[in-house]
């Protein structure tokens, strides 16, 4: 199986690269994600996962190793093909799918374009203990964070931000500094609006 392709980037889009292994292009699958981290350097380095079907065979490109763990635990979900996992990957970053996967975070999964509520509460209830046992994540604070979150975002949308909008300036406040209260994640998350 292909893991890895480490060579010049000879061809860049939203969807795929082409990446040239010493005279060898390979066309890789890639999701927004990926492609809004990739160096701008032609010597490029991706994870990579081989989907071998009766009719093709497929390479799929990440960025992370943390992205294409998340990839290959969606596509073990019944339902779930490799261009859903990658509209996830797209749609929400891998540690926003991997939070909402934890907490149980329906409306999350369901925001991506394809994924309606039985689906989404499939790949909650197929990934949740796994998600929770590889990365050791402890619940309890996983919710609590949520609530601050959810108080925060209701707050901003109060005010007459959008929810789009607040959640990106609050997921990275929360990155930063996950310990803030709400208080502190409102006055934070009005000051970069």
């Amino acid at each position: 199986m292909i893991t890895q392709l480490q060579g010049k980037l000879v061809e860049k889009n939203p969807t795929h690269v082409v990446i040239d292994c010493n005279g060898v292009g390979y066309e890789v699958n890639i999701s927004l994600f990926t492609y809004s981290n990739l160096p701008n350097s032609e010597a490029i380095k991706l994870l990579t996962h081989l989907q071998v079907k009766e009719d093709s065979h497929t390479l799929f490109g990440f960025i992370s190793s943390v992205e294409r763990e998340i990839f290959r635990l969606l596509i073990s979900v019944s339902g779930i093909g490799a261009s859903t996992a990658r509209t996830m990957l797209s749609s929400l970053d891998p540690t926003q799918v991997r939070d909402a996967i934890a907490s149980g975070d329906v409306p999350t999964i369901q925001s991506v374009k394809g994924i309606g509520a039985k689906t989404a509460q499939r790949v909650i209830l197929d990934l949740k203990d796994k998600v929770l046992k590889v990365y050791d994540i402890d619940e309890v604070s996983l919710v609590q964070s949520n609530t601050v979150k959810d108080e925060a975002l209701s707050a901003l949308e109060v005010l007459g931000f959008t929810r789009r909008a607040s959640e990106k300036v609050v997921d990275g406040l929360l990155k930063r500094t996950p310990d803030l209260n709400v208080e502190q994640l409102i006055k934070l998350a009005l000051k970069n609006l």
